[in-house]
């Protein structure tokens, strides 16, 4: 049942061209272990335009942005956030839009955010909305499961019609 080890025995004499043979070939053999980073890739921070700036012209970014001066021209980022003290004239296109100053033009976000000291002149639409008391919207608001999608109801699919009967 039980049978005597052979552990601390010692093995065959091997010369030393053969132990550096052996020793290559497991090297070979093994796994070269791929590059991973000992701390976790840190989300970049968000780029700020400052209160004194305006901008005309759009913005576009996989990022993060934050407003706090006057942008003139359509917005797309993945967290929008409109300062108090800043003015967007144009359509606010985000995953998360949160406005706290003024904004001239459409909201399109996932998440929809007005903060007590928002002003919006547009339409809203988006997937989940909160409007803090004493925002001041004027505006419809419409709620959609994909509102970052572009294309408004019927309007694609009728301007194609209409330039084939202009010929």
């Amino acid at each position: 049942m039980f049978s005597k080890s052979r552990i601390n025995e010692p093995g065959p004499k091997t010369t030393g061209d053969e132990e550096k043979q052996k020793a290559s070939d497991v090297a070979a053999k093994a796994p070269i272990p791929e590059f991973t980073p000992s701390t976790p890739k840190t989300k970049p921070a968000a780029s700020q335009l400052s209160s004194d700036l305006t901008i005309t012209g759009n913005l576009k970014t996989t990022g993060d942005i934050q407003i706090e001066g006057t942008v003139i021209g359509d917005i797309r980022a993945h967290l929008l956030t409109v300062g108090e003290g800043a003015t967007v004239k144009g359509e606010c296109l985000a995953d998360d839009v949160v406005v706290n100053g003024r904004v001239v033009g459409r909201v399109r976000g996932l998440k929809v955010r007005l903060t007590s000291t928002a002003r919006v002149e547009g339409d809203i639409i988006h997937k989940t909305i909160a409007i803090e008391s004493g925002a001041h919207f004027e505006g419809t608001v419409q709620r959609q499961d994909d509102p970052l999608k572009q294309s408004d109801k019927g309007g694609a699919s009728a301007a194609p019609a209409k330039d084939a009967t202009k010929n």
